[in-house]
Formats: C-alpha cells, sequence, structure tokens
C-alpha cells in the first residue's frame, strides 16, 4: 500500500495522524493544517469505484434555477464564451450553460458519464484533467463541482487550472466544508469520509491557500447549507472498528451518494418546502449567512480570480 510522505499543499513531511480518524487513514499537516487521506488509491480501484459513477443523477428543477443564477453571476466575465466544468458527470449543468450560448467542454474521468455528455453536444476530454490538450488561457470560466475532495493531488490540479483561464478569468469550485458543524457532530461516521472516493478534506483556509498558492485571488469563500440526508445516512451506516478500511463496494457506496439527489430524498423535499415560500427562503438565506459567518456550513463554494 502506497502512502503520501508530504502535504498535497504545502509539501511539508510534517504529517500527524487525525486523532479519532485513524480507521480512514486521515492526516493532518502541522504546517497548513490540510487533511488528508494517507493512502494512495491505484488506477485499479479508481477505474472500479469510478465506473458508471453518477451516471443517473436525479436533475431537480430547483437545481436548474440554482444553475441559471450561478450563470447570471458568470456573465461579467464572458469574453471568449467558454466554459469548461471539470469533472462534469453527465454534463446537466454544461447543458444549461449551453443552452444560454455559452460554448462547452467538459473533463470526466467516468466513460459512461463522458459519452452521455458527447450525445449531448459537449465537447469532451475524457480521464483525468489534462490542460495540454486545450488552448492556453481560453477560457472565461472553469468550474468544478464536488470534485477536489476526489483528486489526489490538488495543488498540480490547480495549476493546470491556472494554464486554462484566461488572465481576470474565474475559477468557481464547491467541495465538502470538513469544518462543518455535521463533521463536528458525527466526527468519524460523517459519510462525506469515504475511501477512494473523498481524498482531501478542505476548509476555508486551506481552500483559500491552495489557490493563492497557485496564481489565483480570492474573491470569495461561502459556506453555506446543511445535509438531513446526510445525517441520516452517516447514523445508520455507522462503520465497524477495524484496524485497516476496506475498500467499500462500488455499488452501496454509490447509492448511498446518489440518494441525496433523489425526488423522494430529505433534502429534495425540504427544498421543495422552501422554495417560493418568502418566509422560509429568508429564514435559509439568515441561516447560510450565519453559517458563512461561521465558516460551519456543510459546503465550501469558492470564487478565485486568476492573477
Amino acid at each position: 500500500m502506497q502512502q503520501h510522505e508530504s502535504c498535497l499543499l504545502c509539501e511539508s513531511k510534517k504529517l500527524k495522524d487525525l486523532k479519532s480518524y485513524e480507521r480512514h487513514y486521515l492526516c493532518q499537516c502541522q504546517d497548513c493544517n490540510f487533511v488528508f487521506i494517507k493512502r494512495i488509491p491505484t488506477i485499479e480501484e479508481l477505474e472500479k469505484y469510478y465506473k458508471n459513477y453518477g451516471a443517473e443523477h436525479f436533475l431537480s428543477p430547483i437545481t436548474i434555477k440554482r444553475y441559471h443564477a450561478l450563470l447570471d453571476e458568470f456573465e461579467p466575465y464572458r469574453k471568449h464564451n467558454r466554459i469548461l466544468d471539470v469533472g462534469c458527470g453527465v454534463g446537466h449543468f454544461l447543458s444549461v450553460a449551453k443552452e444560454r450560448g455559452w460554448e462547452v467542454h467538459g473533463v470526466e474521468f467516468s466513460k459512461e458519464a463522458a459519452e452521455i455528455c458527447r450525445q449531448k453536444g459537449i465537447s469532451m476530454q475524457e480521464g483525468q484533467l489534462d490542460s495540454s490538450l486545450f488552448e492556453p488561457e481560453s477560457f472565461d470560466i472553469v468550474t468544478s463541482f464536488e470534485v477536489l475532495e476526489h483528486i489526489n493531488y490538488p495543488k498540480q490540479d490547480a495549476q493546470q487550472i491556472h494554464n486554462l483561464l484566461r488572465k481576470n478569468g474565474l475559477f468557481y469550485c464547491t467541495t465538502p466544508n470538513f469544518d462543518s458543524l455535521m463533521r463536528y457532530y458525527l466526527k468519524a461516521d460523517f459519510n462525506v469520509i469515504h475511501y477512494p472516493e473523498h481524498l482531501g478534506y478542505f476548509t476555508v483556509s486551506t481552500l483559500k491557500k491552495l489557490f493563492q498558492n497557485t496564481g489565483f485571488k480570492t474573491q470569495k469563500v461561502l459556506t453555506t447549507g446543511f445535509s438531513f440526508t446526510r445525517l441520516a445516512h452517516s447514523r445508520k451506516k455507522k462503520e465497524t472498528q477495524k484496524p485497516k478500511p476496506q475498500a467499500p463496494k462500488p455499488t452501496s457506496e454509490k447509492k448511498k451518494y446518489k440518494d441525496a439527489f433523489n425526488p423522494e430524498s430529505s433534502d429534495e423535499k425540504v427544498r421543495q418546502a422552501i422554495e417560493g415560500n418568502p418566509i422560509l427562503e429568508f429564514a435559509k438565506k439568515t441561516a447560510n449567512a450565519l453559517l458563512t459567518l461561521s465558516r460551519t456550513g456543510l459546503s465550501l463554494k469558492g470564487y478565485f480570480i486568476k492573477k
């Protein structure tokens, strides 16, 4: 079994196993505080895990509405009219961008998901991100939704994203927040912590550090949201204590992950109840403002500008 010997962000060798998270192989850098899984997955493990990954996600009409709101934020950056989504899944976000006139490009590890994107008319690069396959500085926007936590070498990917963006272009990303209230409450039973799916665990400070050290300036980082579905699954699916973690069966874990996107999930029902209700929408906005202020929301949403 291969393991990392230095920090994935700052390359420090001062790594310490994270207490109470040993069964997940979590360690923390003593210099920059980044938390990640020491164990390095093999290509075979990743290919097995990501086969058919995310090919059947439910797409909520509310999510489509959120995509439009995000694309409204992106309009001031539209210059070359090119947008790239890294880890684009089956292309839900890029399909909405395409409808709005963007030239859309995607990168996706799953062969099955990449083929679905091609059928939607999305230009695809299959496999891991390779900036040499694109014209340098040719994109106005690069996005990655819930992708950074899957990457074993985030610094290299950040540098490639920097190469692809034009000057003053925008990189937008979302990733789970290791400082979230849910992680503090559930600790090692938090089902976001999962090998080989999630390998890096960011906070506001470590996410900023990653991109500020690779040629970006931070516009803003929000920490929003809470997942009742993840809370329920984390409680039900408590892992048995073992001296060494075993690689999970892909089908069961992927099914668990996809449940959060199911139309019958608790999260989706809560979203539907809030949507269109002025009082509940105000309460949600206030809650997210407090979660961002305290840096304890479930999801990090980062906006970074290429210098």
